[in-house]
């Protein structure tokens, strides 16, 4: 089990971006919570193993249809044992 602080920029609030990466993040099995940051980004703590990590980094690289990700960085964290995958509103 591995956990990832992922920051995504881009155009990547507006369009579904939580909602898709929750649905991803469920079908995966990662665990954790994904929420809009007040700066543009989107912010995503994810834990799973290596190779669930590597798939689920593939999409946030993509993001849904109507995203355009600029970057993507990660770093390793200490895993929290989330209990499920949870949009955050603020």
């Amino acid at each position: 089990m591995k956990h990832l602080d992922i920051t995504v920029t881009g155009k990547v609030q507006g369009v579904f971006f939580r909602k898709s990466t929750k649905a991803v993040a469920d079908q995966l099995g990662v665990r954790g919570f994904v929420r809009n940051e007040a700066n543009g980004d989107v912010f995503i703590a994810a834990e799973a193993d290596d190779a669930i990590l590597d798939m689920f980094m593939d999409w946030c690289n993509e993001g849904p249809e109507d995203a355009k990700v600029t970057s993507v960085t990660t770093n390793e964290g200490e895993v929290k044992n989330y209990r499920n995958f949870e949009v955050v509103k603020k």
